[in-house]
């Protein structure tokens, strides 16, 4: 069976995703309500959904995502899930960069 090009599409960009944060020691991804959910030893801390990358933040984090131009988690037209923000291009497309602030994110959700 051929899959549609955007489930191809989108299974492309989790592994991308996955492969720029390999060296996260714990990392577990579930599927969940379209997307996927990341969690690091058992905390639930990062999204992807429709081809974006979200993490969760904490007031500490937050300026590092808004000024950045990065926007909340909107999963539908009158949704929008402030706790998590797109994470920005040049941070997706640096590893160790992306590591760190996946810790980061990691370690607000624990603060919960």
């Amino acid at each position: 069976m051929i899959q549609s090009m955007a489930a191809q599409n989108a299974d492309t960009f989790k592994d991308f995703v996955l492969d720029q944060l390999r060296d996260l020691p714990a990392l577990s991804i579930r599927s969940m309500f379209g997307g996927h959910g990341l969690y690091l030893r058992g905390r639930f801390f990062g999204i992807i959904h429709k081809g974006q990358l979200y993490f969760r933040v904490s007031p500490k984090t937050l300026t590092g995502y808004t000024s950045r131009g990065s926007k909340p988690f909107k999963p539908g037209k009158k949704q929008t899930i402030k706790t998590y923000y797109e994470v920005p291009a040049e941070i997706l497309e640096n590893s160790a960069e992306l590591v760190q602030w996946a810790t980061k994110s990691a370690a607000s959700a624990a603060a919960k």
